[in-house]
């Protein structure tokens, strides 16, 4: 499916780190009390919570929107600008760029598909799209595609450092071709034998939603989830790079054109090599509807839904430790219970949806990190998550 480009930025805004930006952090946060809820907030740890997101704009960030629920209580707090120039206060209810929480709708989408007879997720992806998918990678299944046990490889791209991407920022990806590249390398393992955390597998499953419904899968996921659910602040942008309604800006440690290292608004950014992986723009109060819905079984319902709860018993292709990824989901033990859920990472924004498997506690959020691709979660990230559930 190949996609138009509809709109180019013209000039980024570039503002040097070193001298930092000359802005008095705004903090607007709340702690109320439950909305809809039959239990006490005073289990909701405000204090820590407002902690996790002051003092901003920082070198590591520039705004966090943050949403806590559950039967527990809520707490809604935002913190940083809206953007360094002006110094305003960030929105808390502004579009972002969630990431690879966009694997999560994939993942929903395709179990709808199977619970429908549509799919079958022990069935080869090369049996769905055999013109595609070489005879080299004849075994993955599409259960596989989407617990990262496939080990197809990641595709090239034209890039290997951060200023390189920004360079190609406006390239338009086709899925196809990505695919292409990929499954022309040799596979890194066989098969249901390790796991490794890639885009690759869900821009396939992207391609198989289209293949089995004739229909877009844009189209399919906010029929079957956007719409359903009321997310009118989510969608997915194609190959418009810039963020459709209020949004916070996002900023990006790099090289600067004078060879300095600071930050570039890099708001404008399209997100076409991500795709059915990372494309997905939406709100805090959105993805917290979609949580709880997900979580309730709203939106994949029966059986299948314990396939989002369930790790394959294999590990990691690169620390050999067990896997830590289900389909469309991934788990860590926090506060001495399990917690499931996604981050997500684009230029500019970090963002996580996070629930005990009860509900009982949910955390989403939106952190504006300066280095939102880094393989490490941010500092704000992780106080937010021990605030929420407990440390590891």
């Amino acid at each position: 499916m190949k996609n138009t480009m509809r709109t180019l930025l013209a000039t980024a805004l570039v503002l040097g780190v070193a001298a930092g930006p000359s802005v008095v952090p705004a903090l607007a946060s709340t702690a109320a009390g439950p909305t809809g809820e039959s239990a006490s907030a005073t289990a909701v740890p405000a204090a820590a919570l407002e902690a996790a997101v002051a003092g901003l704009p920082t070198a590591d960030a520039t705004a966090a929107l943050v949403r806590v629920g559950g039967t527990d209580g809520v707490w809604r707090g935002s913190s940083g600008v809206h953007d360094l120039t002006t110094g305003r206060p960030a929105d808390p209810a502004g579009r972002f760029r969630a990431g690879s929480v966009t694997k999560v709708f994939t993942a929903a989408v395709v179990l709808q598909l199977a619970s429908e007879g549509a799919l079958d997720l022990d069935r080869t992806a090369r049996s769905y799209l055999p013109e595609l998918i070489p005879a080299s990678y004849a075994g993955v299944t599409v259960r596989q595609l989407l617990n990262h046990t496939h080990g197809i490889p990641a595709p090239g791209f034209p890039w290997t450092t951060v200023e390189g991407a920004y360079a190609n920022r406006f390239l338009v990806h086709d899925p196809e071709d990505m695919v292409r590249s990929a499954t022309a390398e040799k596979p890194e393992f066989p098969p249901g034998e390790r796991q490794h955390y890639l885009n690759i597998g869900y821009t396939i499953a992207g391609l198989l939603i289209e293949h089995v419904t004739g229909d877009s899968y844009e189209d399919q996921v906010a029929r079957r989830i956007l719409r359903p659910l009321g997310l009118r602040d989510t969608y997915l942008p194609g190959a418009n790079p810039r963020i459709v309604g209020p949004h916070n800006h996002g900023y990006q440690t790099m090289t600067l054109d004078d060879g300095t290292v600071g930050l570039r608004d890099v708001s404008v950014w399209g997100t076409t090599d991500g795709w059915a992986a990372g494309a997905l723009v939406s709100t805090t109060a959105d993805l917290e509807r979609f949580t709880k819905a997900l979580f309730r079984g709203r939106v994949v319902r029966g059986p299948l839904l314990e396939e989002m709860f369930t790790l394959p018993p294999v590990t990691d292709l690169g620390s050999g430790d067990p896997a830590a990824y289900s389909v469309g989901l991934s788990m860590k033990r926090l506060g001495g219970r399990e917690v499931w859920g996604k981050t997500g990472g684009r230029w500019g924004y970090n963002t996580i949806i996070a629930a005990t498997r009860d509900g009982s506690r949910t955390l989403v959020y939106s952190v504006n990190s300066t280095d939102a691709k880094g393989s490490d979660m941010t500092r704000i990230g992780l106080n937010l998550m021990t605030a929420a559930f407990g440390r590891p």
